[in-house]
């Protein structure tokens, strides 16, 4: 069963993701959609969930205001939103991964020289450097989004906030290479934690806005995020191995 409700005073992807939060947390509920340009909220439920319930899960944030707005939809429509071409999806993530990996490979190349370890020790400064810039962009929105999914926000907030500056403190060790072994520990250790909670939302298909690059970008949650985490897990357990 599917319905679609208005909710006024959204005014930015943080917004968006603190009611999607909110509505998904009430029991019933399967799946939230909130669409930030319509001011709609597209809810998936068990069974029918009053009006009054949902107004009532967004009490504590009086800006947010729910109201019914049409009949139910098919859930066909649920989907509608994928029609945009993967491409144009995740076309900043993709951007942006060849920036990194362009300018890591130069950084090696210039030296009429390739060294594995030293080109990875640059890539990930620099994806850490990168990823944390965006998350700083708006950090409360980042840790709205982040609490969606990961398993350490969800149970205590305040690590959506910090998350961002141990990526930037991460990235600023692999670039002066401080302390190598302990810092590819570290990335070993939150990316493996943090890889848990993105496995949970694409295994059940969650709707949800993937917080990689903050809420800059509206980007879904996917096997693209998947990948992303691999990677820094395969490089920092590589590294690891050769030092240890």
């Amino acid at each position: 069963m599917t319905h679609t409700y208005t909710v006024t005073g959204m005014t930015c992807t943080g917004c968006q993701a603190k009611v999607q939060q909110l509505l998904s947390q009430i029991p019933g509920i399967q799946q939230v959609a909130i669409d930030l340009a319509k001011a709609e909220a597209t809810l998936s439920m068990e069974t029918h969930v009053p009006t009054e319930q949902l107004q009532a899960a967004l009490k504590d944030y009086p800006k947010y205001q729910l109201s019914d707005q049409k009949a139910p939809i098919p859930a066909r429509l649920e989907l509608s939103e994928e029609k945009k071409s993967w491409l144009t999806t995740y076309k900043p993530i993709l951007l942006i991964g060849a920036y990194i990996t362009g300018i890591s490979l130069i950084m090696e190349l210039v030296n009429n020289t390739f060294q594995w370890q030293s080109w990875m020790e640059h890539f990930m400064a620099g994806f850490f450097l990168t990823f944390s810039f965006f998350k700083l962009l708006n950090i409360e929105g980042f840790a709205d989004s982040y609490a969606m999914y990961d398993v350490i926000a969800k149970k205590i907030r305040v690590w959506g906030y910090i998350y961002p500056f141990v990526e930037l403190m991460l990235g600023i060790a692999y670039l002066t290479s401080f302390s190598p072994v302990y810092t590819n520990m570290v990335t070993f250790l939150i990316m493996s934690i943090s890889m848990i909670g993105v496995l949970q939302s694409v295994l059940a298909k969650r709707k949800i806005k993937c917080a990689c690059l903050g809420a800059v970008f509206d980007l879904p949650m996917s096997t693209i995020t998947i990948i992303e985490d691999l990677a820094m897990i395969a490089m920092s357990g590589a590294m690891l191995l050769v030092m240890l």
